[in-house]
């Protein structure tokens, strides 16, 4: 079989494998690096979002009320999706710990060290549990995604636990978005640097680290990323990979290569 992840800016991916069509955190509209619009993609099973942050939540109203795919999300997230018109029916609030299986996927939802909030239309602020995410495409294929985590140490445990293959890791922020940010000061890191989103490929136990949470594969935090890898490898097998928007990492047969954008 074939596991497919689709890179969709910042951090969101299209993960195809064994029939099962896996959306996470799809921000497409408004992203100055979206390769394609939300019509361009399938129907997905199930959408899965971190958190209600504007980069992450993204187009999951628009793509669920469309399509009718469920969600898996936080409770906060939850409310603000039911604000914009999305039956209860269709959504599932889980937290970490609490494995579901919606839409045929089994999504475990595991610890992530940032913050979530929505704003509803009545000017409260209401927060919630952030969420990471394993899900298993195909056999012995275990795509983690971090959720905007910042790095910390029991990301060693859920490597023992669950063993994923591949971790899909925060290592910078991308920069047109902080362009946007008028707040006092300046964003230095992303929730992860460099060098501890390399470190915590290594408490993951993953054998291929992917970049995440850019807008430019050529960032400088990325490439300093794809260095770092390798430093903190006790396999000495360990790949790392830095997509550009619409490119496909295909993994078969335990192999892997990146397919152009089409």
């Amino acid at each position: 079989m074939t596991t497919r992840l689709t890179f969709l800016g910042v951090a969101g991916y299209l993960v195809e494998g064994a029939g099962q069509k896996i959306l996470i955190d799809p921000y497409l509209t408004g992203s100055p690096v979206a390769p394609f619009g939300t019509d361009a993609l399938p129907v997905p099973d199930v959408i899965l979002v971190s958190h209600a942050a504007f980069d992450h939540l993204g187009d999951t109203a628009e793509i669920a009320r469309r399509s009718g795919a469920p969600v898996v999300c936080g409770a906060d997230t939850r409310a603000l999706l039911i604000e914009q018109g999305i039956p209860p029916t269709q959504l599932r609030a889980t937290v970490w710990g609490i494995v579901v299986e919606v839409g045929g996927v089994v999504v475990r939802p595991v610890e992530s060290h940032h913050w979530s909030s929505a704003r509803l239309e009545n000017g409260a602020t209401i927060s919630g549990v952030p969420l990471g995410f394993i899900v298993e495409p195909e056999r012995d294929v275990r795509v983690y995604h971090f959720g905007d985590s910042a790095i910390f140490g029991d990301m060693r445990l859920i490597g023992e636990l669950y063993r994923p293959t591949i971790g899909i890791l925060g290592c910078t922020q991308p920069k047109p978005l902080l362009a946007r940010d008028a707040s006092a000061g300046r964003v230095v890191t992303g929730e992860m640097s460099p060098a501890e989103a390399a470190l915590a490929a290594e408490f993951l136990g993953v054998g291929l680290a992917v970049a995440s949470h850019y807008a430019d594969p050529d960032d400088d935090d990325v490439l300093e990323f794809l260095r770092l890898v390798p430093e903190h490898d006790s396999t000495g097998t360990r790949a790392a990979i830095a997509l550009e928007p619409g490119q496909v990492l295909v993994i078969d047969g335990g192999q892997h290569r990146v397919v152009p954008r089409q």
